[in-house]
């Protein structure tokens, strides 16, 4: 797993004296102070970088607010950002996604969560002192981002691109656009140990779903959250042909896009 993206527990605690090394916690307040945090972690609950004009899509917040909420929390541009949380990484690779698209060069999910972070190294409840910045964002260009619009969707599924939807199957049958191919965000982790699969079991676990390299790829999910994590650990494989549909199936109804319904046909499922 490439560390520019995903970083152990182990690589996290040997860089914590650091000081450009932040460790960002995005669970509920009171988690992160009655439950303990990472020593230096500057707490960045997962409602606060959402658009507040519209929580239930769960989009991104805007730049401008994004970059308040970095300031306050005492980050500069050039700091490496290492963001948990304490749900396998799913709210936290919400956080990597969003740092990307505005801009932060250097920011990377932490492989496993809290619980798997206190198995093996120190917790503490205190805060530390945090010096406000002036954190300025910079936005990636439409050519450079990740996400996709969806008139981008529409072209993407006439080319034939595998779409690959993250929620659960209750989720799934009830409407998902069509051809695409259920993979459980979840699959990719271990249950024991909280962490992601060996790459090896990953690798494999991909190549059963159809997803391979060379394939055009266009997650979705409903709010755009479960899809972040499956986002963060196909770029630390290397996958690179991969889109992040923003809007996921909360616009595409809104707009009456095309559904299926139904359980997974053969032409559905892993033969893709």
């Amino acid at each position: 797993m490439d560390e520019s993206v995903v970083v152990s527990p182990n690589w996290l605690a040997s860089r914590l004296e650091e000081s450009t090394v932040r460790p960002i916690d995005v669970r509920d307040p009171w988690e992160y102070d009655g439950i303990g945090h990472v020593p230096g972690a500057v707490n960045v609950p997962f409602d606060s970088y959402r658009d507040e004009s519209n929580v239930d899509r769960g989009t991104l917040p805007g730049a401008e607010a994004f970059a308040d909420l970095l300031s306050e929390a005492g980050i500069e541009p050039t700091d490496t950002i290492v963001a948990y949380d304490d749900t396998h990484g799913v709210f936290a690779a919400r956080f990597v996604l969003t740092a990307l698209e505005y801009g932060h060069d250097d920011v990377r999910l932490l492989d496993g969560d809290y619980s798997a972070w206190n198995r093996e190294h120190e917790t503490t409840t205190d805060e530390p002192e945090i010096e406000p910045t002036s954190y300025e964002t910079d936005p990636l260009t439409r050519e450079k981002s990740p996400l996709v619009d969806l008139e981008a969707v529409e072209a993407a599924l006439e080319r034939g691109a595998l779409f690959l939807d993250t929620r659960e199957q209750s989720e799934f049958e009830e409407a998902r656009l069509p051809g695409a191919v259920r993979f459980d965000w979840r699959e990719v982790v271990d249950d024991e140990t909280r962490r992601l699969k060996p790459e090896g079991e990953l690798e494999a676990l991909l190549a059963d779903y159809g997803i391979t390299r060379e394939r055009e790829i266009v997650l979705y999910c409903n709010t755009a959250r479960r899809i972040s994590h499956t986002y963060v650990v196909l770029c630390g494989l290397g996958y690179e042909d991969v889109a992040f549909y923003e809007g996921s199936l909360t616009e595409w109804l809104a707009n009456d896009g095309e559904v299926a319904t139904g359980p997974a046909t053969s032409a559905d499922h892993r033969s893709r």
